[in-house]
């Protein structure tokens, strides 16, 4: 039978498994551009990432905001109406059993 494609047989990597098996060759990774920037730099590169993508959200438009509005709020009333039937229910069935 044949192994089907990305089996779990095979590394993802795409080396053979003589190569994968080599883990004290492997160097320490480090830090990168993320590693030599002080903490200024980061919390500004920070900020820009939150800029960028606060920028590639879409905002609901003031229609859009006033329909989920209201679909919240009447789920939310029917919601109590219901938890509020269930409690008088099991109010009067209490106080039926044990009068």
């Amino acid at each position: 039978m044949t192994e089907a494609l990305g089996s779990t047989a095979t590394p993802e990597s795409g080396r053979p498994d003589s190569e994968s098996d080599d883990a004290g060759s492997k160097k320490p990774r480090r830090g990168g551009k993320r590693g030599k920037k002080g903490p200024l730099a980061r919390l500004a590169l920070f900020y820009r990432q939150i800029v960028a993508e606060l920028r590639k959200v879409v905002w609901p438009t003031r229609n859009d905001l006033v329909t989920y509005t209201s679909v919240v709020i009447v789920f939310v009333v029917v919601i109590i109406a219901l938890v509020t039937v269930i409690d008088w229910g099991f109010n009067k069935g209490v106080s039926y059993v044990f009068g």
